[in-house]
């Protein structure tokens, strides 16, 4: 348990585009040195290439693609005894993306 208080959760902003938290997410986690046009600029050509050679919606592509690499389960450590275990438990929602 943490000793002070506990820090409120900041909210995420949809993107300007295509108005979804998830890409916004995926842009802001794409940003490096607070460069965030510039992660805007490489995301966004993504999704026209997209476009252009799937033809298929982007954002329906991009899901998929992150429902099929998000962790449906991790490992923790658990101590029992002398011995340390690696013990698989389900990642909760907010933690798979």
């Amino acid at each position: 348990m943490p000793r002070r208080r506990v820090v409120a959760k900041r909210k995420i902003l949809p993107d300007p585009k295509y108005k979804d938290k998830l890409v916004a997410k995926f842009i802001n986690t794409l940003m490096q040195d607070g460069k965030k046009a510039t992660a805007e600029r490489i995301m966004y050509g993504a999704f026209e290439i997209i476009r252009e050679r799937f033809k298929a919606e982007p954002i329906e592509v991009f899901r998929k693609a992150l429902d099929n690499v998000k962790p449906k389960l991790e490992v923790k450590s658990r101590r029992v005894g002398g011995a340390t275990y690696q013990v698989p438990i389900e990642v909760r929602a907010e933690r798979r993306v």
